[in-house]
């Protein structure tokens, strides 16, 4: 389903001369900038290569083929987006940075813990951390690359370590239908076995901070039934 022209943005490239422009999604626009296909049905408001959005002056198809090599409307749009520069408004640009600080602290709240206490930071704290720190997010640069960035940011204000922890799971046979798949999709298997009575025992790795999100599928499955220790 495209993105309602409310919702959409405008990524325009001035290129030979001559303006072209697209009206394109949002989140769609940083996820091509960092390399994703455009879905024109999806991604675009309209279908169309324009030489002025606001007016709705489509660009004339011989100015399109002879800068960019082509008239397909995909091809010249990713082209546009990549190269060209996003057009926002204040409130969508604020709106775009809310969700990527959302999504930058989901992140490091998945991935990192306080290696003092052995646990997760809670989202408030690492908030709070990132406001302190005066982080700085930018709505176009991928999640990813800004998550390395605060974190440098952040360990001078927190006890924060980024890794990995292997936690042993022990689920009594009457459980191991429920729990055995659900287990399989929270972190890697580094431990399989099953027992005579037909108990499983098995080493799970997961992101340090994922392991509240582990005890509550266990709990949930085993009706708080299951054993559990952290190796590392």
């Amino acid at each position: 389903m495209a993105t309602s022209l409310d919702e959409a943005i405008i990524a325009r490239l001035v290129k030979g001369g001559m303006h072209f422009e697209v009206l394109v999604d949002p989140d769609a626009a940083t996820e091509i900038k960092g390399g994703k296909a455009l879905n024109p049905l999806e991604d675009l408001a309209i279908n169309t290569i324009f030489k002025d959005a606001k007016k709705g002056d489509h660009a004339a198809d011989e100015n399109v083929s002879k800068v960019f090599g082509t008239v397909d409307v995909k091809a010249v749009a990713e082209r546009i987006i990549r190269e060209g520069e996003i057009q926002l408004t204040t409130e969508q640009r604020h709106k775009m940075q809310e969700d990527k600080r959302k999504r930058i602290i989901q992140e490091i709240v998945r991935n990192t813990w306080n290696p003092q206490l052995k646990a997760p930071h809670p989202p408030d704290r690492i908030e709070r951390a990132m406001e302190e720190a005066r982080v700085h997010v930018d709505p176009f640069k991928p999640t990813d690359a800004q998550v390395k960035e605060v974190l440098q940011k952040l360990k001078p204000i927190i006890p924060i370590a980024y890794e990995k922890i292997k936690v042993a799971v022990k689920v009594p046979p009457q459980y191991t239908g429920s729990a055995y798949g659900q287990l399989r999709h929270v972190g890697e298997m580094v431990r399989d076995e099953w027992q005579s009575d037909g108990s499983w025992i098995g080493v799970i790795e997961i992101p340090a901070g994922m392991q509240m999100e582990l005890f509550d599928v266990l709990n949930k499955a085993t009706q708080g039934n299951a054993e559990t220790k952290i190796l590392k």
